[in-house]
């Protein structure tokens, strides 16, 4: 697997070696060794989530501020795009966010490390979304920034408009949220 560092370094695009021919396609989705010799993170998994969204359903950005969570996103079916933002106050990229579209013809996967907030748009119909968490869901911890808040500016590259659950739209300004040190 090629794993590339995005403009916030803490955060890794993934890429896996896809063997594939005329019968279909093969590859790990990931290999902890492999991770750990590239990176040298040692990650344990805990819960595989899965989710599937129509075309515009926008969510995030969420994050736990306790059993705080880092994740593996990617995508089996249709396409995102899939957003980070570092809310460390003592990281030189606070404030800052990443986006990339991941697909399941691209197969590429993004690794939103503790401290981030995550989010993500489904581009087609019927998207489906996998991803591992390194700490259990803790619904008293979660959190939600707003994901349109001007101060962070984030591109969302959707066309028409965001489909957005009542939690989602009762998210806090980046200003005013609970963040890490």
């Amino acid at each position: 697997m090629k794993i590339t560092q995005t403009e916030i370094p803490d955060v890794l695009l993934i890429e896996p070696r896809v063997f594939g021919d005329e019968r279909g396609f093969f590859f790990e989705s990931f290999n902890e060794q492999v991770f750990q010799d590239k990176t040298g993170l040692s990650l344990r998994f805990v819960q595989d989530n899965h989710s599937r969204s129509a075309k515009n359903v926008l969510r995030g950005l969420h994050y736990q501020i306790q059993q705080v969570q880092g994740k593996l996103v990617r995508v089996v079916a249709g396409a995102i795009f899939d957003i980070a933002v570092d809310i460390r106050k003592s990281s030189p990229t606070f404030g800052q966010w990443v986006g990339y579209e991941l697909s399941a013809a691209n197969k590429q996967q993004l690794w939103v490390p503790p401290g981030f907030a995550h989010g993500f748009v489904a581009l087609e119909d019927g998207t489906e979304v996998l991803y591992k968490t390194t700490d259990y869901y803790a619904p008293a911890h979660e959190r939600a920034i707003l994901w349109n808040d001007p101060d962070l500016g984030i591109n969302w590259h959707f066309s028409g408009e965001p489909i957005v659950s009542a939690k989602d739209q009762a998210g806090i300004p980046l200003k005013q949220a609970e963040l890490f040190d």
